[in-house]
């Protein structure tokens, strides 16, 4: 595939997946939905970390409102349809992948864009960027996951409040309410994540095992959580990365992973 609306690099392990549309704050269309889950998939196969993020001065700011204009004079309309072909599938294509995903925030993390930057398994945020439930302000209610990974991550309370009040979130903030990893100068977001995925590209196999178990955690039992860990653990212990991260201890070397 060709792409126009996102822009796709592989180098020493990491993909790196940006949303080419600055004229609109990289906002969500069907073309850049289409194009980001067929870059999640490359990605996927390819690398060993992935980097999302935003070309120009945002994230994402949403779902192109000018596309979801056209059905305004239709009583059945559904703007929700965007989403099941598009953004819901790129959401659980993330938390599937056995890839580590730096998402890495500058300016707005708004709408749809808020749930992507959430489905990270690390979130890099500038200090002027933000996140943004905005689906109040023009009548609509959260997508792309964002009241489920929010109230997981900040809390039933607080994560009311951002979908009711509809409110920006900055770095700070978003980092105090545990919402990111880590809160750097806005020029520095690009490298700092980058930097952070390249140290997941070199590392073990067994990282994707722990984020198949993380995330399962979020919504299961505890006994449940401890079956899946075991099963986890059994196949780490059979990759070949496993032997050198013992041999490299036993030998007081650093290891060298290869992700087998």
């Amino acid at each position: 595939m060709n792409y126009e609306k996102i822009l796709y690099s592989l180098s020493d392990g990491v993909a790196r997946i940006s949303l080419n549309d600055p004229a609109t704050r990289n906002a969500g269309s069907p073309q850049m939905g289409g194009e980001l889950l067929d870059a999640l998939d490359r990605a996927a196969a390819e690398s060993r970390a992935l980097v999302l993020t935003g070309e120009g001065k945002a994230f994402c700011s949403g779902v192109n409102l000018e596309v979801a204009g056209d059905l305004v004079s239709n009583p059945s309309r559904d703007v929700g349809s965007l989403l099941d072909r598009y953004f819901n599938p790129a959401i659980i294509s993330m938390k599937a992948m056995q890839q580590p995903i730096v998402t890495a925030i500058r300016g707005a993390a708004a709408g749809v864009g808020c749930g992507l930057a959430m489905a990270g398994d690390l979130i890099v945020c500038g200090e002027g960027g933000f996140f943004l439930q905005a689906f109040r302000h023009v009548g609509l209610a959260p997508d792309g996951g964002s009241s489920w990974l929010l109230t997981k991550a900040v809390g039933r309370v607080r994560a009311m409040e951002m979908m009711l009040l509809g409110e920006r979130l900055y770095g700070a903030q978003a980092l105090d309410w545990g919402l990111v990893n880590r809160v750097v100068p806005d020029d520095e977001v690009e490298t700092t994540a980058m930097d952070m995925a390249r140290a997941l590209a070199a590392g073990p196999r067994s990282l994707g095992i722990i984020k198949r178990v993380a995330w399962a955690a979020a919504d299961a039992s505890l006994e449940t959580a401890l079956a899946t860990e075991r099963l986890g653990q059994r196949e780490a212990s059979r990759t070949e990365d496993f032997v050198e991260g013992v041999a490299a201890f036993t030998e007081k070397r650093k290891p060298e992973f290869k992700g087998r």
